[in-house]
C-alpha cells in the first residue's frame, strides 16, 4: 500500500476534479460533527463492479454462481488488507449501496406490484484501489493507493505508485467547472412533481396502518410517498448535489455516479458502522420542522423531546435494533448509550438513539447485514410483518430509498447510512421518497405533513436551482 499525506483541500473540490475519471463515489460529511461528520472519502475509476439484479450477482459483467452476499464476502476476502489504525477508517474497498429490496433476499417476503424506477440494480458496489480520505477535525488528507487488483508484491507496489501519481496529478489540476458553463438547468417547479399518493390517499394509508396496530398485527410501520418528475435535458446532477449539500447539509451524505444511474443523498441517519468488532447503529424516530425564529425553534425542539408518540416510536425501534444486533453480537455486549437524544439538522429536529455491540467470535459483517438489514427505523416492528404491510400499501419497490449507502473496507470496516433524503436520477427522471413511522397515536393529517416537512429542502433545491 502506498500512502501519502496531501495538502488539504475541500473534499467536494477533490470530487469535482476526479469526476472526469468516471465512476465517482463521494461519501460526504457535508455537516461537520466531531464524531459523525468527521471523515469524507472520494474515489473514482474503480477496478471492479459487483452488481446484483433479480437475486443474481455479477462481477464486471460476468454472472456469478454465488448468492449475492456470499459474492460480496468472497471479493472482500480476496482483496483483504490489514487495517492502518493511524488513517481514517476507509482505506480502500467498495463504495455503493444495498437497495431496500435486498431484504427480500434475506427473508421470505411478498414482491411489490411495481419494480423500482427504471432498471436499478438491487445492489451495486464499486471496488476502488485508490481513495482520498479527509479528516475534517484535523484538516488532514491522505491519498491511499493499494495497488489492487495486482497479486504479486512487485506488481502491486508498482501499480500503487503509478495510480497514486495519476490521482495526485488529477487533483492538482483545476477542474472544468460546470458552474461556469451556460445552459444548465436545475429547476423543477413544485407543480411538476407527481406523487403516488394524493393527500387523502396517504391519510387513508395511515388509517389502515393504525387499524393493523389496533388489531395487534404490528406496533409500527413506516409508510412513504414517492415523488417523481421529468428532468430538463440540460439537467446537471452534480451541480444539483452541490446545491443540495449546501441547503441540507447532513452527516451521511453521498453522491454515486454509476453512469446511467446517479444517486444524490443528504441522509442524517447511520444504519450501521463496524470498526474492528465494534458495532453501532443510530436509529432516528421523531421529527419536528425547524423555525427561523430562534425562540420558536427551541420551543419546537422541546415539544419533540416531550412527545409521547415520538418517544414511544423511538423506543420500539431501539428494542428492534437491540434484538437484531444481539443475533450476531457477544452476549451482554449490546448497550444503549443514548436514548431519544435530540439532533438538529438544516430543516428538522430529530430524536436519535444509539445502540452499540461487539461482534461475536466467528461472525462477519455479512452476518451482521443478514441480521439487521433493512434498518428497523424505516420498516417498523415486528420487522417482517411491517415489511409485508409496507409492500401491500406502497405497492412498489423502494429502490435505494431506505436501503443503505456507504463503504465496505478491505480492512473489514463498514459504515452505511439509511437511504433517506435521497434522490435517484435515471432515465430522464428524478425520484425521491419521504415517509414516517405510523403508531397507534398517529394523526393522519400530521403524518402527511411530516412527509412534506422531510421533503421540503429537496423541493427547495429543485425550485431554486443553485442560486445563492
Amino acid at each position: 500500500m502506498h500512502v501519502r499525506e496531501i495538502p488539504w483541500l475541500e473534499p467536494v473540490e477533490a470530487a469535482e476534479r476526479l469526476k472526469p475519471l468516471g465512476g465517482l463515489s463521494f461519501l460526504d460529511s457535508a455537516m461537520r460533527h466531531e464524531n459523525l461528520g468527521r471523515y469524507s472519502y472520494v474515489a473514482a475509476d474503480p477496478f471492479g463492479k459487483l452488481v446484483v439484479r433479480n437475486g443474481m450477482a455479477s462481477w464486471n459483467g460476468e454472472l456469478l454462481d454465488q448468492p449475492p452476499l456470499d459474492a460480496i464476502s468472497h471479493y472482500l476476502d480476496l482483496y483483504r488488507l490489514d487495517d492502518q489504525p493511524e488513517l481514517p477508517p476507509f482505506q480502500g474497498g467498495a463504495i455503493g449501496y444495498f437497495s431496500y429490496e435486498i431484504g427480500r433476499l434475506l427473508e421470505r417476503l411478498p414482491q411489490p406490484d411495481a419494480p423500482a424506477q427504471g432498471s436499478m440494480p438491487d445492489a451495486a458496489w464499486y471496488f476502488y484501489d485508490v481513495v482520498l480520505a479527509f479528516d475534517h477535525q484535523t484538516e488532514r488528507a491522505w491519498l491511499i493507493s493499494s495497488g489492487l487488483p495486482e497479486e504479486s508484491i512487485e506488481a502491486r507496489l508498482a501499480r500503487s505508485i503509478e495510480r497514486s501519481e495519476l490521482f495526485l496529478g488529477t487533483i492538482q489540476r483545476e477542474s472544468g467547472r460546470e458552474a461556469s458553463e451556460p445552459g444548465y438547468d436545475l429547476r423543477i417547479p413544485r407543480a411538476s412533481w407527481q406523487s403516488n399518493f394524493e393527500r387523502e390517499e396517504y391519510m387513508q394509508a395511515v388509517a389502515k396502518v393504525v387499524e393493523y396496530i389496533l388489531d395487534g398485527d404490528i406496533f409500527q410501520a413506516n409508510i412513504a410517498q414517492r415523488f417523481m418528475a421529468d428532468l430538463p435535458k440540460t439537467f446537471a446532477p452534480w451541480r444539483f448535489y452541490k446545491a443540495l449539500r449546501k441547503r441540507n447539509a447532513a452527516t451521511f451524505a453521498a453522491y454515486l455516479d454509476h453512469g446511467d444511474i446517479i444517486v444524490a443523498s443528504s441522509s442524517p441517519e447511520r444504519f450501521i458502522s463496524v470498526k474492528g468488532d465494534q458495532v453501532e447503529t443510530r436509529p432516528i424516530k421523531g421529527t419536528m420542522p425547524r423555525s427561523s425564529d430562534p425562540n420558536e425553534d427551541k420551543r419546537l425542539a422541546e415539544i419533540l423531546l416531550k412527545s409521547e408518540k415520538d418517544r414511544a416510536e423511538n423506543l420500539m425501534i431501539v428494542d428492534l435494533m437491540r434484538n437484531d444486533l444481539s443475533r450476531v453480537c457477544r452476549p451482554h455486549s449490546v448497550l444503549t448509550p443514548v436514548l431519544c437524544g435530540l439532533e438538529t439538522y438544516a430543516s428538522v429536529h430529530h430524536l436519535v438513539s444509539v445502540v452499540t455491540g461487539r461482534l461475536a467470535e466467528g461472525k462477519s459483517l455479512v452476518d451482521l447485514i443478514r441480521a439487521a438489514f433493512p434498518g428497523g427505523s424505516i420498516t417498523g416492528a415486528p420487522k417482517l410483518r411491517a415489511m409485508e404491510i409496507i409492500t401491500e400499501i406502497e405497492c412498489e419497490a423502494r429502490g435505494v430509498y431506505c436501503g443503505s449507502i456507504g463503504f465496505i473496507g478491505f480492512n473489514g470496516n463498514f459504515d452505511g447510512n439509511i437511504g433517506i433524503r435521497t434522490v435517484l436520477f435515471q432515465g430522464g427522471k428524478a425520484v425521491f421518497q419521504a415517509g414516517g413511522g405510523i403508531t397507534a397515536l398517529s394523526d393522519p393529517a400530521a403524518e402527511y405533513q411530516e412527509t412534506l416537512d422531510k421533503a421540503a429542502r429537496i423541493f427547495a433545491v429543485f425550485d431554486q436551482g443553485d442560486a445563492p
